[in-house]
């Protein structure tokens, strides 16, 4: 297969894995962990205020583990670090979206930003090799 043709599809199976993982992670951590009383998913804006230390726990996880299945699929297809990064770097973007639309206590999103995406790709990465 033409090298830049298997790198899109790596790219686009990652991006489907990904984001697989990462919902279902967030809807399952939801059902452990439920929002506080009387909020909705639909407005977390307005929920945030609420959350408690154990609301973060499940985004986490889910963007972190996101991140790195779909980076690891992008890794096994494409044997390319860049590429295997550049998952990593599309989570981040989303990861930036939500912290710029939903927001979230500064300890959170540090956290998010810094730990849950480039680290998981190059762990992804790493990991196949």
């Amino acid at each position: 297969m033409h090298p830049i043709l298997k790198g899109i599809l790596a790219f686009i199976a990652g991006v489907v894995v990904g984001n697989i993982v990462n919902l279902s992670l967030i809807y399952l951590g939801m059902e452990v962990i439920p929002l506080p009383e009387g909020t909705s998913i639909i407005d977390l804006k307005s929920a945030i205020p609420l959350f408690e230390t154990k609301h973060f726990i499940s985004p986490f996880v889910a963007h972190a583990a996101g991140t790195f299945l779909g980076a690891f699929t992008t890794a096994k297809i494409s044997k390319n670090f860049w590429l295997t990064m550049s998952m990593g770097a599309f989570f981040l973007v989303g990861g930036i979206v939500m912290v710029l639309d939903v927001g979230g206590p500064t300890w959170f999103i540090l956290l998010d930003l810094i730990g849950a995406y480039l680290p998981m790709a190059y762990l992804a990465f790493r990991i196949t090799k």
